[in-house]
């Protein structure tokens, strides 16, 4: 009874003694942990991903569709609603003339309003028009003395910091709003104040289009409000089926959302309609709306656009779930087999290692060490069979340095050799995509939909610049007089502060001389007379473009006003997600901007042949669409290359430009790829396992056992003055703190206690 009450003790005192934390436990726990997870994922993820319903990427595809005509349109409205104010802040105070001056000037500069007009907001009297009537109750109420119209939305704009009371006598909102026309037209009115001695209204009137996206036979586009109604339409008539008006309510829900920081400045989204048999509708949607703290006063009009195309399912699908298991179950069985052979190698021998020490220290000197398999607890316990030896009065000894054979450190690089041997096929060999991957002809057409768009973006947008600076060299050239120098700089310094797309705007005279300028040094070529009113192109070569928009000033006697582009204005139109790379080319195939992600060098040429083929066939072809986009299959790799020239004409005509794209297919979300991509995630996963923990096993236990026992030799060889203490609280730090106790009572003058 005593004697199992005494074993009973030792047994708990030994417990007390072994270390819970650290050692060899954690790294083989955690790597048999993690192993088992990465099983189970490759197991999941590698199931079987079929093409039933509409592929991913196209369903993504149209969602970008979808937000670029959303910028574009909200791009254009916000436009022309600050061309509006512009004017009439350049044409008040000092500079207001008779209305029907204005209105003549209006017209030469911007062609795209259908009516204009001034009024007195306090009588409702019409001082000027000119184009077609203007609802003017929707602006002054029954004041207009006109019949009134529908207002579609009351847009005064609460961010928009013009708008207000437009003066006294009147109380019309300034800044944008849509109204309904007796045909069911939409309008968008832009009202601004006249500031003078009395006060006015000049009030546009513009259609609201759908953005420059070509729909053709297949595609459809909608502009709808935040109430669902259709406003503008474009492409096949989908406007009453249940799945459109279910589109249609999704994105009038969502278009007041606040938009996710970096992404789509506005809700959008993408979604699978109804069709019949093997057709399905492929539906993307996406709000006009501004981002938080971005002034846009079409932002706050509720306005979306939706985008639907009919596709072919695909019946086929691709075969990924037997691979998957049979790869977890691969993984499984050298988990098992890794974790025997670190237990065997490395844990058990720690275990008996301090066991044996721990009988020394405590002055069990009655049998003898026992022997270890491996190199480093071999020489352990021979060092320890010799310290033994010696409390019992022998001589130090030296033991042999290569007994054992195989090392610790042996067995963790055999066990990652055999991890790595499954991983590293899976995340660089196994189940490649090739370059072989079926793509819907549909991304395709999107690629080229979405690259004729940001061109006619770009273009807009070089016309537009070109528009202000005309209206600018209309105000230097109203007065008779020869405009001041110091007058001059006033306006441009405002220009340039209202427009981050120039870099400078300054003004030349028929020589070329620069007479006022604002913003970075002018690059107009010395000594040679201004351009005519276009947007030219001013170098070839050099670190940067210098694109600059001349505008004559009427009656100024050779005079110009110049306003240059900054080339971060042009890298931010054709920065496009889901687009690929992008680059805006000369008419020599020279690149001029590109987008953001991948940078460029200017004046570069295309980085492949195919691109510039492409980009020759379009030029020769630029009312056509066919022979613009193809999908390219290189050697491993394939790409969908487009191009599309600028048409259109306007003062960027005889540029000459281009917008070229390239989306590497192995970027889509096809389902041959995403099994590549999942095969490649799961071989990085083992990896991950297999070198973190057992780099963690070799640094905390396999370094520290191969150090122990160098210094369990030295102290069997007769080193009594070396002090050992332990690194860490584990296996090996309680061999040394046993080693330790055996040194200090071998260095007693009695040599045992």
């Amino acid at each position: 009874m005593s004697a199992s009450r005494g074993s009973r003790r030792r047994k708990a005192r030994r417990r007390a003694d072994m270390p819970l934390l650290g050692g060899a436990r954690p790294p083989i726990a955690a790597l048999l942990a993690l192993l088992l997870a990465v099983a189970g994922t490759t197991a999941l993820v590698l199931g079987d991903r079929d093409r039933a319903l509409v592929d991913e990427a196209v369903l993504t595809s149209q969602q970008h569709v979808a937000e670029d005509g959303a910028l574009s349109l909200r791009a254009s409205l916000d436009e022309s609603v600050t061309d509006i104010q512009r004017a009439a802040a350049q044409f008040s105070g000092d500079r207001a003339g008779a209305p029907d001056a204005l209105m003549d000037q209006l017209g030469r500069v911007y062609g795209k309003w259908r009516g204009t007009a001034v009024v007195d907001p306090g009588s409702g009297t019409l001082l000027a028009a000119r184009g077609e009537n203007i609802p003017l109750a929707t602006v002054l109420g029954d004041k207009a003395g006109q019949p009134g119209t529908k207002s579609v939305k009351d847009s005064k704009d609460p961010q928009d910091p013009k708008a207000g009371d437009a003066g006294a006598g009147g109380t019309a909102p300034l800044g944008p709003q849509l109204v309904r026309l007796p045909s069911g037209e939409t309008r968008m009115l832009v009202v601004a104040a006249l500031r003078g001695e009395r006060p006015r209204l000049l009030v546009a009137s513009g259609t609201l289009n759908v953005p420059g996206i070509s729909s053709g036979e297949d595609r459809s586009l909608l502009v709808v409000d935040s109430a669902g109604t259709v406003l503008a339409s474009d492409g096949p008539s989908v406007a009453r089926k249940a799945w459109a008006k279910s589109a249609r309510k999704k994105a009038a829900a969502e278009s007041t959302k606040t938009p996710e920081p970096g992404g789509h400045p506005g809700a959008s989204g993408r979604l699978m309609g109804t069709g019949r048999g093997d057709t399905r509708m492929a539906v993307g949607y996406a709000a006009a709306g501004r981002a938080p703290g971005e002034t846009s006063p079409a932002g706050g009009l509720g306005l979306s656009v939706v985008t639907s195309v009919e596709v072919t399912e695909d019946p086929s699908a691709v075969r990924t779930q037997a691979f998957g298991l049979v790869a977890a179950g691969v993984l499984l069985v050298l988990a098992l087999i890794v974790g025997w052979v670190l237990l065997t190698t490395v844990q058990r021998p720690l275990l008996q290692l301090y066991l044996e020490s721990r009988r020394l220290a405590r002055g069990e000197l009655d049998r003898p060490v026992r022997r270890f398999r491996g190199r480093e607890p071999a020489r352990v316990g021979a060092a320890l069979e010799s310290l033994r030896r010696q409390l019992l009065g022998g001589r130090p000894t030296r033991t042999g340095r290569a007994r054992g054979g195989f090392g610790t450190r042996g067995s963790v690089i055999v066990c990652a050799v055999v991890l790595l041997a499954w991983a590293a096929p899976l995340l660089l060999l196994v189940n490649r995509a090739g370059g072989g991957v079926t793509v819907p002809q549909q991304l395709v057409e999107d690629q080229r939909r979405r690259t004729d768009t940001a061109s006619d973006r770009v273009r807009k947008a070089l016309n537009e610049g070109w528009a202000d600076v005309a209206s600018v060299a209309q105000v230097i050239g109203a007065d008779d007089r020869e405009a001041s120098e110091a007058a001059d700089r006033a306006v441009l310094d405002k220009t340039l502060r209202e427009h981050g797309r120039y870099r400078a705007v300054y003004v030349v005279d028929g020589a070329g001389k620069v007479l006022a300028h604002a913003g970075a040094a002018p690059h107009h070529p010395a000594g040679k007379a201004a351009r005519e009113d276009s947007v030219v192109q001013l170098n070839t070569s050099g670190k940067e473009p210098q694109i600059a928009a001349y505008a004559a000033v009427p009656g100024g006697k050779g005079r110009a006003v110049v306003g240059e582009y900054d080339p971060q204005f042009l890298v931010s139109m054709v920065t496009r997600p889901g687009l690929g790379q992008v680059w805006l080319i000369d008419k020599a195939h020279r690149i001029v901007a590109a987008d953001r992600a991948h940078g460029f060098r200017a004046f570069t040429k295309l980085p492949s042949g195919h691109l510039d083929d492409l980009a020759v066939t379009a030029a020769k072809h630029p009312g056509k669409t066919s022979g613009t986009a193809v999908l390219h299959r290189g050697e491993g790799s394939s790409d969908i290359a487009a191009a599309a020239p600028f048409t259109g004409g306007g003062a960027v005509k005889d540029l000459g430009w281009q917008v070229v794209s390239s989306q590497p297919t192995s970027w889509l979300e096809l389902p041959e790829y995403r099994a590549q991509r999942r095969t490649m995630l799961a071989g990085l996963l083992g990896v991950t396992a297999a070198v973190a923990c057992l780099g963690w096993l070799h640094i905390i236990v396999i370094r520290p056992l191969r150090r122990l026992a160098d210094q369990a030799e030295a102290l069997a060889g007769g080193d009594r003055r070396t002090v050992l203490f332990p690194q860490h609280h584990d296996e090996t730090g309680a061999v040394v703190r046993n080693l330790e106790l055996i040194r200090q009572q071998l260095a007693r003058p009695s040599g045992r206690t």
